[in-house]
């Protein structure tokens, strides 16, 4: 069966969650929005694209920075309302420069950063 976006659950903003995991480790690098724009765009090239909610633009992860998310197999959930992106994943993927954006955690009631930022 060919892969249609417009068979996925947008919310009422065209927008549906999409998380980034790291190919082979399994490690969750960060979470963020796709349009069926944006994924036509990642599949045709290959390379991550996001929707930016704050600049209501084309997101490219890495465009700037180098950091580009080389897109290994997108999967659908079962309620087709989220993605998955197994990517390859070049350098830090948080704007903080740290490996994934999961970097606070919260223990015995508080907040733990614990990923220092890459060198």
């Amino acid at each position: 069966m060919r892969f249609d976006p417009s068979n996925l659950k947008f919310d009422n903003k065209g927008l549906i969650p999409a998380i980034a995991q790291q190919e082979g480790t399994g490690e969750v690098l960060m979470m963020a929005w796709m349009n069926a724009a944006s994924i036509e765009k990642t599949l045709e090239t290959g390379h991550v694209t996001y929707w930016s909610r704050s600049r209501q633009s084309f997101w490219a992860k890495g465009e700037s920075s180098g950091h580009v998310q080389k897109l290994v197999e997108l999967r659908v959930d079962c309620d087709r309302d989220c993605l998955l992106l197994i990517v390859d994943q070049t350098g830090p993927a948080c704007h903080t420069n740290r490996r994934n954006c999961f970097y606070t955690a919260v223990r015995d009631g508080e907040e733990v950063v614990i990923a220092d930022p890459m060198v």
